[in-house]
C-alpha cells in the first residue's frame, strides 16, 4: 500500500496532541490527511474505535465515506452502508457520523472512542465540540485524541478561531489550565503540492473569487471569512498603540449591560475628528451596583467624560421596581444618555468609521489593548435574512461591537432619509451647546446631530 502526504500532512498525522486543528485554505488536503490519519491509526491499534463527523450525512456521503471507499484497501476493510460504519480485519472500527442539530450529539450518549475527528469544524456549535470530548475514553491505552479539519467561517468560525487560532502562534502546542495539550496547524493551497500538480489552474480560480474570499480560502486567513459582516476591518489599519490621550480631547463611554456580560468602551475624538476606542471594560455576572462601580473605577480620576451613551431598553421601567436600569445605574454614580436601539443604521454607522479615505486611512482606530472589541467586532456575521444587520449569535461575541453601535449611531449623523431629515434624541450637553450657539452654529448642530426629537 502506497500513500504519499505532504508535509503539513505529515504534520497533522504524527500530532499525539490531545486536540489537533488542521485548518485554513481550501484545496490543503485537510479532508484525505484526516482519511489517512483514520487509516493509520486503525492499523496501528487493533480493535480501536474512531468516529469522523460532519455536520450533515448527505456531506459526510458525498465527500469522506466515498473517498474513503477508493482509498482504503478493500482486502483488510469493508463498509456496512445502512450503519455507516467501516470495519478492518484487525477489528478497528471508523464509525460515520452526524449532528445536524445540537441535540444528535446525544445519539453518542454512551459511545467510547479513542479518537474523534470533526471534518469543518467550523460548522460545528461549540457545545457540539465539547460534549463530544467527553465520549474519548477506553482503557485500552490507546492515544485518546481529537482531530479536526476546516476552513474559515461558518456558525463556529469565533469559537474555533479563539479555542485554537488565537491562543499562540500557529505550529506551537498551547497546553491550557487543564494541562490538556492542542495545536493548530495552518495549512495553504500552495501545501498540497499533489493537486498543484495535478489541477494547476485551481489556484487561478480561487483568485478569481471576490477578495474577501480569496483571503480566506487561498490564503487561509481566519479575520476574513464568508458571510462576515465586517469585512472591511482590518488589524493593520484599524488598531493603533496605545498612547497618552490629551486632555482636551472629547472623552465619551458606551455601554452595553446585561447580567451576561458588560460591555463598556471609552472613545476620544481629536480636533481633527479622528476616533480613538482607548480603553474597554468587558466583565459578566455584575449587578447593576457592581458594574458602576467596575466603570467609574475605570475611569481616570481626573478624566472628563462628555456623556456616557446606553440603549434606549436600559430606560426601560422595571415593572417589579419601577426604576429602570438607567436610573439604577445613576444612583450609583453613572449617568446615562440614550442613544438609538436601531441597529442597521447603527451597524452602517460603524462601516462609516471604519471606511477608508483616499489616503488608506479610517476615522476609527482601537488601541490594540481593546482585546475583546478587535476579536469580536470581525466576527460577526451577516444575517441572511436582513442583509443590512448582523447575526445575533454566538451571543457572547455581540456586546462590545453593540457598545461601539450605539456609539457610531450618536455620533455619526445617518444618510438623510428620502422623506425628511433625521429625527434623534439630544443629550443635555447637545441642548447646551444649542443654546449656547448663534444661529449659524445652531443650524450647524441640527446638520450635524438631526433634528432633536
Amino acid at each position: 500500500m502506497d500513500i504519499s502526504v505532504s508535509n503539513k500532512q505529515y504534520l497533522f498525522i504524527t500530532s499525539e496532541h490531545n486536540e489537533t486543528l488542521f485548518g485554513g485554505a481550501a484545496g490543503g488536503g485537510k479532508s484525505y490527511g484526516q482519511l489517512v490519519d483514520a487509516l493509520l491509526y486503525a492499523l496501528k491499534y487493533p480493535k480501536s474505535k474512531q468516529l469522523i463527523l460532519r455536520r450533515t450525512f448527505s456531506e459526510l456521503e458525498k465527500s469522506l465515506i466515498r473517498v474513503s471507499l477508493s482509498l482504503y484497501p478493500r482486502e483488510i476493510y469493508t463498509y456496512n452502508a445502512s450503519k455507516h460504519t467501516g470495519r478492518f480485519k484487525n477489528g478497528s472500527i471508523v464509525d460515520f457520523g452526524y449532528c445536524a442539530n445540537e441535540n444528535d450529539v446525544y445519539q453518542y450518549q454512551s459511545a467510547e472512542y479513542d479518537v474523534i475527528r470533526f471534518d469543518e469544524l467550523t460548522h460545528f456549535t461549540e457545545f457540539q465540540y465539547l460534549y463530544l470530548i467527553s465520549r474519548i475514553r477506553g482503557a485500552n491505552g490507546y492515544p485518546k485524541m481529537i482531530k479536526s479539519s476546516t476552513n474559515p467561517g461558518g456558525v463556529g468560525h469565533s469559537w474555533v478561531k479563539a479555542r485554537f487560532v488565537d491562543v499562540g502562534e500557529a505550529g506551537t502546542p498551547y497546553t491550557d489550565a487543564d494541562g490538556r495539550s492542542r495545536i493548530f496547524i495552518p495549512s495553504r493551497v500552495d501545501d498540497n503540492t499533489f493537486l498543484m500538480k495535478s489541477d494547476p489552474d485551481y489556484k487561478k480560480r480561487l483568485l478569481s473569487l471576490p477578495k474577501n474570499q480569496v483571503k480566506a480560502l487561498l490564503y487561509g486567513d481566519w479575520n476574513i471569512f464568508e458571510g462576515q459582516y465586517f469585512s472591511e476591518f482590518d488589524y493593520s489599519v484599524h488598531t493603533v498603540s496605545p498612547f497618552e490621550i490629551p486632555s482636551h480631547w472629547r472623552r465619551y463611554r458606551t455601554v452595553d449591560y446585561g447580567l451576561d456580560r458588560l460591555a463598556c468602551l471609552w472613545v476620544a475624538i481629536s480636533p481633527l475628528g479622528e476616533m480613538y476606542v482607548y480603553r474597554e471594560l468587558c466583565v459578566s455576572n455584575l449587578m447593576i451596583s457592581e458594574a458602576a462601580e467596575r466603570i467609574i473605577a475605570k475611569t481616570g480620576v481626573n478624566e472628563q467624560i462628555y456623556a456616557t451613551l446606553a440603549p434606549p431598553d436600559l430606560f426601560s421601567r422595571s415593572q417589579e421596581s419601577g426604576k429602570s436600569k438607567a436610573l439604577l445605574f445613576e444612583e450609583n454614580g453613572v449617568r446615562f444618555t440614550k442613544s438609538s436601539n436601531n441597529r442597521e443604521a447603527g451597524w452602517l454607522c460603524v462601516k462609516e468609521l471604519l471606511k477608508r479615505d483616499a489616503n488608506g486611512e479610517s476615522r476609527l482606530k482601537i488601541f490594540r489593548t481593546c482585546t475583546e472589541l478587535i476579536k469580536c467586532l470581525p466576527m460577526l456575521e451577516t444575517d441572511p435574512l436582513k442583509p443590512s444587520d448582523t447575526k445575533n449569535e454566538p451571543h457572547e461575541i455581540t456586546h462590545a461591537p453593540d457598545a461601539l453601535r450605539g456609539f457610531a449611531i450618536f455620533y455619526t449623523r445617518p444618510s438623510e432619509p428620502k422623506n425628511g431629515r433625521v429625527k434623534r434624541q439630544w443629550s443635555e450637553d447637545m441642548w447646551q451647546d444649542y443654546y449656547s450657539a448663534d444661529s449659524k452654529g445652531r443650524e450647524y448642530l441640527i446638520k450635524k446631530y438631526g433634528e432633536p426629537i
